[in-house]
């Protein structure tokens, strides 16, 4: 469908793409990858055409209708949410008026003869035959389908998008780019507003997707389920592998380890090359044999190691003055918006140096409760914060805070105490800022260099209560990674919200689970939680909620005889997936730990060496490949046993 031919992009500073290519048809679901900054965003645009480009050549096959969500949107409220909605088919909408002006017309005639009225007949039949191939009969029913898939309740569809947030305002242009069914779906970052439920349903619709899907995201485990193929842009070059994420990591270290391998094989054979001609390049009787050498070497092809970006972000939270040992005190604590109550009667004590997590579905109070402590937003009951508490708040908008007309310098000198300002730009360069690009204008990052910017400004004050609410949103994984890391270092007391298991894993010794307007707390760290709730991850805790809540709803229609065979039944197929899932874990653990030593220069040296090792390894990669397909089945069929039990 799209084609790129040696496309290259010159910024003022560098050079964005340097003659990349590849082509995109109607089968492939890439996912694009890079760190921020590596111009991501930007390739969608250009596949979009709202990015010119330098030189090389963006080809679309005829008639290629191609749908693209950006990061950030100008959001217009102009109608409610259906009527959005319908804004999405605009053709549809004008056949509907069309059909009812002429269905209105007709019954107010009676010259049946007349030529006027044969052609509104010819007009009927055209539009209703034009509307029925549009599918105009099922839209309105697959627009409901989409909007209670990404979180929209039946009474939401008629109030005014101006009285949505802007995550669910975001959720409305996502849907209506699903809804029309481009051939090619540009998607950059459409997690980012989903709570799991609503990630969940959208893996699936895309799955099913009949067209082609290119979407940029940071979320490993909704990579791995989207994608078939991996783009990994890197100084400025476009690097393919036709496997979803994780794999695409084992592989390019895989491949990196081999070309360096290669590499200094060929400079030994090189080295060796030129000793000889220079040994024989002068002897008479060895000049001939000199001369073939030195055609040789000009006609090896060297071999090239591919760049690997290596930088990171550097920094370090300040030691943390001490707070008084009660860092935050809720009692009786509870808001409601219009009718719903989002929190009721909440207690809540956080001690110094505790390290908390607040889990839960979107829309269950934990951003509320986090607005309230922080003092962004007043409640009913008490909220103290404890002695000497120095607040650090990271929120979910945080980059929309920045403003995007002054330079990176200007807003950290702005930010800065007068001692730390001589400091502005050593303290950007840990961030990954450095040279020309800290006069840049805010406006021109991406949403992830905006994210580096918002971190690098939050700490420019002391802080011993760091509160951070979706942190990760827009981070690349290296950034997360850094992030984490740093987080584990912080010696202050630590709250944070997040829907990333990956994350939370070790940052966290309590977790804290909203819902209903109450909160649970578990002692232990996510994976504790977890554990508890005999899950994985908490894609199975929204799964488990989703089946419980249709379960309460389900009336006793059944006979009890045979609900119970169903549920047997049902049962023995959720412990072969349970099981399935259990050794799909194992099996890529197993090759975890392996691909963990052959990236190592010593242990690979040493498992190579071992008889018969790569055909184990290979035949670990053929039994997970098996159990995955095993799996797949496994879930299709649980999934319609499930159904079955529906009313």
């Amino acid at each position: 469908m799209v084609s790129l031919n040696k496309v290259t992009l010159d910024f003022t500073d560098k050079t964005l793409f340097n003659e990349i290519g590849f082509l995109i048809t109607r089968e492939d679901r890439i996912g694009l990858v890079g760190r921020n900054g590596a111009g991501k965003s930007t390739l969608l645009k250009v596949l979009a055409r709202e990015q010119e480009i330098d030189r090389g050549e963006v080809a679309v096959q005829s008639g290629c209708s191609i749908g693209y969500l950006p990061q950030e949107l100008d959001l217009l409220d102009r109608y409610s949410l259906m009527g959005e909605m319908e804004q999405a088919m605009p053709e549809l909408v004008e056949l509907e008026q069309q059909l009812a002006r002429i269905n209105s017309e007709m019954s107010e005639r009676s010259d049946y003869e007349s030529e006027a009225y044969m052609q509104l007949i010819q007009d009927l039949n055209d539009h209703t035959e034009r509307y029925g191939m549009l599918g105009g009969y099922t839209f309105r029913a697959e627009i409901e389908k989409i909007l209670k898939g990404l979180g929209f309740k039946a009474a939401d569809f008629e109030a005014p998008t101006a009285t949505f947030s802007g995550g669910w305002r975001m959720r409305v242009e996502l849907a209506k780019l699903l809804v029309r069914q481009h051939d090619l779906l540009l998607l950059d970052e459409p997690t980012n507003h989903l709570d799991i439920e609503s990630i969940i349903w959208l893996e699936q619709f895309l799955k099913e997707y009949s067209g082609g899907i290119v979407l940029v995201s940071h979320d490993r485990t909704f990579l791995d389920q989207v994608t078939n193929r991996t783009v990994e842009l890197s100084y400025g070059k476009a690097y393919d592998f036709p496997m979803p994420y994780s794999r695409f990591v084992t592989q390019r270290a895989e491949q990196r380890t081999l070309q360096i391998a290669a590499k200094k094989n060929q400079e030994k054979e090189v080295k060796r090359t030129e000793e000889l001609i220079e040994k024989f390049r002068y002897k008479a009787t060895k000049a001939s044999f000199a001369q073939s050498l030195i055609k040789k070497l000009d006609k090896m092809e060297l071999i090239e190691v591919e760049e690997e970006d290596h930088r990171e972000m550097r920094f370090r939270f300040s030691p943390a003055s001490r707070s008084g040992r009660v860092v935050v005190h809720c009692e009786k604590v509870s808001k409601s918006y219009d009718e719903k109550d989002v929190l009721r009667a909440v207690d809540l004590r956080l001690e110094r140096g505790e390290r908390i997590a607040f889990v839960g579905q979107n829309g269950q109070g934990k951003s509320t409760l986090v607005k309230i402590i922080i003092g962004q937003l007043q409640a009913d009951g008490l909220v103290e914060l404890g002695h000497q508490v120095e607040l650090g708040y990271y929120a979910q908008n945080q980059t929309d805070e920045l403003d995007g007309e002054i330079s990176l310098l200007q807003t950290i000198e702005d930010a800065a105490p007068e001692s730390v300002r001589p400091r502005a730009r050593d303290l950007l360069g840990s961030f990954l800022f450095s040279g020309e690009e800290v006069e840049k204008k805010v406006k021109v990052l991406s949403g992830g260099e905006k994210g580096r910017l918002a971190l690098c400004k939050m700490l420019l004050q002391p802080i011993n209560f760091l509160v951070m609410d979706e942190p990760t949103n827009h981070l690349d994984m290296r950034a997360k990674d850094v992030l984490k890391r740093s987080l584990q270092q912080f010696d202050g007391t630590l709250l944070v919200v997040s829907h990333d298991r990956e994350f939370l894993e070790g940052l966290t010794d309590k977790t804290i689970e909203f819902a209903e307007g109450k909160i649970k707390e578990h002692l232990g760290g996510i994976e504790a939680f977890l554990e508890a709730r005999k899950a994985r991850d908490f894609r199975q805790i929204e799964a488990r909620t989703k089946e419980k809540a249709k379960a309460e709803e389900q009336p006793a229609r059944e006979n009890y005889k045979e609900r119970k065979k169903r549920e047997k039944a049902l049962r023995k197929l959720e412990n072969r997936f349970a099981q399935l899932t259990e050794e799909v874990h194992q099996k890529e653990e197993e090759l975890k730990q392996w691909d963990a030593q052959l990236s190592d220069p010593e242990s690979f040296k040493v498992l190579s060496a071992e008889e018969g090792f790569y055909d184990r390894y290979e035949k670990a990669k053929g039994e997970l490949d098996r159990l995955m397909e095993e799996w797949m089945k496994a879930e299709e069929v649980l999934k319609e046993a499930q159904k079955k039990t529906d009313p």
